[in-house]
């Protein structure tokens, strides 16, 4: 029995420090502050109590008043200019649109943040007496989908400068695919890799999950590639420079499936699949120990060879005693089928201290796609998807580097990520224009327990993202 004792109350979080203080002063009657004697009571102190607070959103029209000049005197006859001489209107996102970039980062937040579909929000911003359909805030995504395509390289091009990368996909479905019908699947693509302190995440559409896609994604990178064990993978990992990893989520989960279906069993398999997920246990009890401790990636590789390469020769004993006294079609013959296939894939993390023991990460990285699809269900053009992959990889990576929210570029970005100055284009740069220059790509061979060989991130790219 557990003895009698007074439950300990939860304490509440902090409030954020940075989140401004509005001071509301309260203060006892002008009566009460005479005492009894007839003298005035003096204050000694105050109590302070803090309670969150949210100010409702409110719409506003932003009127851009420009001024015209002119010379009443010699009514510009004395210069070869224009008589009249107007102000010049500021570079806008969307050049002629009535959104303001403020409105923009809002429903690309709300959409690509918050997974909110455009009918619904063309509904919420209705509340606020703005008559917007769904089918221009699709154009506007489609259109900021070309805006970012510089930075998009940029963030690119910092990917590539880093030997480690994790790449995993998922279904999307396009209504208005040439050549294809509106229930064919498509997918996107995520890449998560960068220099470390400089994460990048990147999506792509394709209307496949062929290996063409993977092959064409990595063509220019050389180094250690963790993905699943999808086949469409296969290809590109045979490239020289390029080290295939792999997951051992995926080998566990083939585990636990076969433990909730083994309660109908009877005999000695019933065992084994809880065997294995107690060895695979212990691996991921090391993980947790050397991100508990922040442990750099030097140390962690030889934390691993100390305690985890051991728990593997185990692992591969327990394989060999049980993968030929196991029906194959068993569920845990297929788990243990998927393990002695991966096994090479699946130990190579030991090999570098920056490696995972799994894609987790970049699992859940196309977690915030998988959850908005629920609620928006398809793309309606290629376009759109496009536009889709580059926003949720913009917005996936600021938040992989500490913001929670989509901060507009600049107008003048397509200028500026090519080198030049924002004011000498009246418009927007043309999109085949890629923001590279001469830049030649690193290509790095993968090197054990060393996380200081990659090449500083643009500072351009830093400044945006973090």
């Amino acid at each position: 029995t557990v003895p009698a004792h007074a439950r300990a109350r939860g304490k509440r979080k902090p409030i954020d420090a940075s989140l401004p203080r509005v001071r509301v002063e309260h203060d006892i009657p002008d009566e009460e502050k005479t005492c009894a004697c007839g003298c005035q009571l003096t204050r000694i102190g105050e109590i302070t109590s803090e309670q969150f607070d949210l100010v409702p959103a409110r719409a506003q029209v932003l009127q851009h008043v420009r001024f015209k000049y002119a010379c009443r005197s010699c009514e510009g006859t004395s210069h070869e200019g224009p008589a009249i001489v107007t102000a010049v209107m500021p570079a806008q996102p969307i050049p002629k649109s009535n959104a303001s970039p403020g409105l923009l980062a809002h429903v690309s937040t709300a959409k690509f943040v918050d997974g909110l579909p455009l009918y619904r929000q063309e509904g919420i911003l209705a509340r606020y007496k703005i008559a917007l359909s769904r089918t221009t805030m699709a154009n506007w995504m489609i259109k900021l989908g070309d805006l970012v395509v510089p930075l998009i390289n940029l963030m690119h091009e910092t990917q590539l400068s880093y030997d480690v990368l994790q790449m995993d996909e998922t279904s999307v479905q396009v209504l208005k695919e040439d050549g294809r019908s509106a229930t064919a699947k498509s997918f996107m693509w995520v890449r998560r890799g960068g220099p470390p302190g400089q994460r990048i995440i990147l999506f792509d559409y394709a209307p496949s999950r062929a290996g063409a896609i993977p092959m064409r994604l990595l063509d220019e990178y050389r180094g250690y590639l963790q993905s699943d064990a999808y086949g469409g993978y296969n290809a590109a990992a045979r490239r020289d420079g390029i080290v295939h990893v792999g997951c051992l989520d995926h080998a566990r989960r083939r585990f636990v499936e076969a433990v909730k279906a083994q309660h109908k069993l009877a005999g000695s398999e019933r065992g084994l699949a809880p065997e294995a997920l107690l060895i695979i246990r212990q691996l991921y009890r090391i993980e947790k120990l050397a991100r508990d401790a922040g442990m750099t990636a030097e140390q962690r590789h030889r934390l691993r060879n100390e305690k985890a390469r051991p728990i593997w020769d185990d692992l591969r004993t327990w394989l060999d005693k049980n993968r030929n006294a196991t029906p194959p079609l068993s569920l845990t013959g297929k788990a243990i089928s998927y393990l002695a296939d991966e096994w090479p894939k699946l130990i190579r993390y030991l090999e570098d201290g920056r490696l995972e023991i799994s894609n987790v990460l970049c699992e859940n990285a196309i977690r915030p796609f998988v959850v908005g699809r629920k609620a928006w269900l398809f793309s309606d053009t290629p376009k759109g998807a496009t536009a889709s992959a580059r926003l949720y990889g913009l917005v996936e990576t600021a938040k992989a580097n500490g913001s929670g929210a989509l901060r507009l570029p600049p107008p003048g970005l397509h200028a500026a990520a090519a080198g030049e100055h924002p004011r000498r284009h009246r418009g927007p740069a043309p999109l085949e224009h890629r923001a590279t220059g001469d830049a030649k790509r690193r290509r790095l061979s993968p090197s054990p327990s060393s996380e200081n060989n990659a090449a500083k991130p643009r500072s351009f790219v830093g400044r945006l993202l973090l």
